[in-house]
C-alpha cells in the first residue's frame, strides 16, 4: 500500500448537494469537514474532483462548499447517473495522472455512492493496479445513521483505509520540518472545535451540540405549603 503524499494523492468530493440537507441531519458537519479538507488540499497542492448525482433533478452542490478555495486545483464537478464517482470522465482524469495511487474520499451517501466509488477504485476496470481509498469517517454520512458503521466495516474488509480528516492531514504533511507544517498547524487550530463536534456527531453518533440548553432546575416547594 503506497504511503499517501501530496504527489500521489487526489481528493474526491461526492454528492454534497443541497437537496440532501433535509434527509441528513448532520449535513452541516459534512460541509464543515469538506471545507476543511478543501483547505488542506489547497495547502499541500492536491487536486480535487467533485461529483453530483443527477443534478438536473437533484440540483447542484451545496453553495456552502468552498470549492473556490482550491482554485485551479479543482479539476471539475462531474454529474453522474451511476452511483460510483468513477465515471468515464473521472477514469480519464485518473489515467492522465499515473502518479496518483491514493484517493481521499468524502461525501454522501456512505452506503451508496461513497461505498460504490471506493469499490470502483479498489477494483478498477481501466488499470491493472487498484487505488487505495482513504475514506474520511468524519466526512461521510447516510440518511440512516446505522448504515455507516456497517459500510466502514465492509470497506476495511475490501482494502480501503478508514481514517479521519485530521489524521490524513498529518499523514500528507508527514514531517514537522515540512515547509507547509506551520500553515497546517494553524488550520488544525482554527478547525479544532468544529472537528471535535463533527467527530462526535458523524463518528460517535451523538446528537448533543454545544448550544443545547441545560435542563431546568427542579421546582422548589414553598415552605408555606
Amino acid at each position: 500500500m503506497p504511503i499517501p503524499t501530496p504527489a500521489n494523492t487526489i481528493f474526491f468530493l461526492c454528492d454534497l448537494q443541497s437537496i440532501f440537507r433535509s434527509s441528513i441531519p448532520s449535513f452541516d458537519h459534512l460541509v464543515f469537514t469538506a471545507n476543511k479538507l478543501l483547505r488542506l488540499a489547497n495547502l499541500i497542492g492536491c487536486e480535487v474532483v467533485s461529483a453530483t448525482q443527477a443534478a438536473r433533478a437533484l440540483g447542484p452542490l451545496d453553495p456552502a462548499i468552498e470549492l473556490n478555495s482550491v482554485g485551479p486545483l479543482h479539476i471539475g464537478t462531474f454529474d453522474k447517473t451511476s452511483f460510483s464517482m468513477v465515471t468515464h470522465e473521472v477514469q480519464a482524469i485518473l489515467q492522465a495522472r499515473p502518479e496518483v495511487k491514493n484517493v481521499v474520499l468524502f461525501g454522501i451517501e456512505a452506503h451508496i455512492c461513497v461505498l460504490q466509488t471506493a469499490l470502483s477504485l479498489l477494483q478498477p476496470s481501466f488499470r491493472s493496479e487498484p487505488y487505495t481509498p482513504y475514506v474520511i469517517a468524519d466526512g461521510i454520512a447516510s440518511h440512516n445513521a446505522w448504515e455507516v458503521p456497517l459500510v466502514l466495516q465492509r470497506l476495511r474488509q475490501e482494502g480501503a483505509v478508514v481514517t479521519t480528516s485530521e489524521s490524513i492531514g498529518f499523514q500528507l504533511i508527514g514531517d514537522s520540518k515540512q515547509p507547509k507544517f506551520k500553515a497546517f498547524s494553524q488550520l488544525v487550530k482554527e478547525t479544532k472545535e468544529g472537528t471535535e463536534r463533527a467527530g462526535e456527531v458523524l463518528v460517535l453518533g451523538t446528537t448533543k451540540t454545544p448550544l443545547e440548553a441545560p435542563p431546568p432546575p427542579p421546582a422548589v416547594k414553598s415552605s408555606a405549603l
